[in-house]
């Protein structure tokens, strides 16, 4: 699990940023009901992203930074993992999401993922209008697969992962984004703690060198003292950490338009 139950992204609300926000189900390739939550931006920017989350699929957290991704003018939808085999009713903090994990596999992430962007796009999302630039960001699992977002053909403005593993095996059988650097088709922002004891130096070197050989624009930042899920409002001693990543993000957001 990447984050406490009780955790908190460590972004400060907006003052006075109104905003539309609620959960909701969308429908993906096969059928199957997902949950999701959207937040659209009082004040739009253009710009949309997907988040996606750790292990434990649609938590709190996350309904909680697309609130702050949209108080920044970012139209945000964040889903769910498990609605092939959780459903989409709601669970407690005692919810084990080990088993469903096990049964995740990447062609039904990749379908939910193309039903979230599609959603994004979608006018009716949107009050009559729509990003015209869309963004994914995941953490740790999620950031996984926010980088292989980019090899699925969605014309992303671009791919972000917080301390997500790029390389090696998975236990859902999904791939290494590194072995599939050559199908990116959007620049990669890849974020990580450098006291992280799972994804090491050389587990980054071997994601960077992969993009570099596939001439793949990216930009990896390492924040040396950092473990694993700094981005916590719990974690106080990582809030200059914290605070530069968001910035870093915001930038990347900004920096990619359509």
């Amino acid at each position: 699990m990447c984050f406490d139950l009780d955790s908190h992204p460590p972004i400060p609300p907006i003052a006075g940023g109104a905003l539309d926000a609620g959960p909701l189900t969308l429908d993906s390739e096969d059928g199957t009901p997902f949950r999701a939550f959207r937040a659209a931006a009082a004040e739009p920017t253009g710009a949309g992203i997907l988040i996606l989350p750790d292990v434990r699929g649609l938590h709190p957290y996350y309904e909680e930074l697309a609130q702050r991704f949209a108080e920044h003018g970012v139209d945000a939808l964040a889903i769910d993992y498990f609605g092939r085999t959780a459903g989409v009713g709601a669970r407690g903090p005692d919810f084990d999401h080990a088993p469903h994990v096990s049964q995740t596999t990447w062609e039904g992430l990749a379908a939910d993922i193309r039903t979230g962007v599609a959603a994004l796009r979608s006018p009716e999302w949107t009050d009559g209008r729509a990003p015209d630039r869309i963004f994914s960001i995941g953490f740790c699992m999620g950031g996984r697969v926010s980088f292989l977002c980019a090899t699925l053909g969605l014309g992303l403005g671009g791919v972000i992962g917080f301390y997500g593993w790029p390389a090696g095996p998975h236990r859902t059988g999904m791939p290494a984004p590194a072995d599939l650097a050559a199908s990116f088709d959007a620049p990669a922002l890849a974020i990580y703690g450098g006291a992280d004891q799972g994804i090491t130096p050389e587990i980054r070197a071997t994601f960077d060198q992969a993009l570099d050989a596939a001439g793949v624009e990216h930009r990896t930042i390492v924040y040396p003292d950092a473990p694993h899920s700094f981005f916590d409002r719990k974690a106080e001693e990582f809030a200059d950490a914290s605070a530069a990543a968001w910035q870093e993000t915001l930038g990347f957001i900004r920096s990619h338009p359509a």
